[in-house]
């Protein structure tokens, strides 16, 4: 697990701008004193896997990602975001080969490389469009693969991000289910938040909803 404890000292009040580090000097800029209120309240840094299925970057889910991140990067997170579409990963071949070779895939993709994040990571962000109520082949691919050491991702928190232009959030449920089948086979995982990001149609209409502030908001509870 990627989890630190800072627990340097008490948490710096706004109006609390001078330290002794500082020899007595007030703080340079409002940076430097975030900078030193985060240093100085006790905080657990969590590694955070955001996968964004959208074939489009700077698509409606896509953007929703980046804001999922800048919440919990200003959290004070280790957060990394992976445009799928941009990875090297063929669909599963369902052959099993990777059950009796120690997790080893026939295919030599880039799936390998994201399989050992997924281990390491502590929350688990998947974000897709909504296609005919289901999630994007992207997404969808990524998720068959994991099927060479799925037994190894455990106890992680669990946040799924979607997009359609359907505003009937009972209409979403068959998409989410899609993750949440997975977070089903998935030993110790815990679904931790949702953020529906409906009546976006056009690349970039996602900008003016309220699932903007939603996923930054979430990124920064995580």
């Amino acid at each position: 697990m990627f989890q630190k404890f800072l627990t340097t000292g008490p948490a710096c009040r706004a109006t609390d701008r001078a330290r002794p580090e500082l020899g007595g000097r007030p703080f340079a800029s409002a940076t430097q004193l975030q900078s030193y209120a985060l240093r100085t309240r006790s905080i657990v840094v969590k590694n955070i896997l955001i996968f964004s299925g959208s074939p489009r970057k700077g698509g409606n889910s896509d953007l929703l990602c980046d804001q999922f991140m800048a919440g919990a990067s200003e959290a004070g997170h280790a957060v990394e975001k992976i445009w799928v579409h941009g990875q090297k990963i063929a669909p599963c071949l369902g052959c099993m080969h990777c059950q009796s070779h120690a997790g080893a895939c026939v295919q030599n993709d880039g799936m390998a490389d994201i399989l050992q994040k997924m281990i390491a990571a502590d929350v688990l962000v998947l974000a897709s469009p909504v296609y005919f109520y289901s999630v994007s082949a992207q997404i969808k691919a990524l998720i068959d693969r994991t099927v060479a050491r799925y037994t190894e991702i455990k106890n992680k928190s669990m946040y799924y991000i979607i997009t359609a232009a359907d505003t009937d959030l009972s209409h979403m449920q068959r998409t989410i289910e899609c993750f949440r089948g997975f977070a089903y086979c998935l030993e110790g995982a815990e679904e931790k938040g949702v953020v529906y990001g409906v009546g976006a149609w056009g690349k970039g209409d996602i900008k003016a909803l309220p699932s903007m502030g939603q996923a930054f908001d979430m990124g920064k509870n995580v």
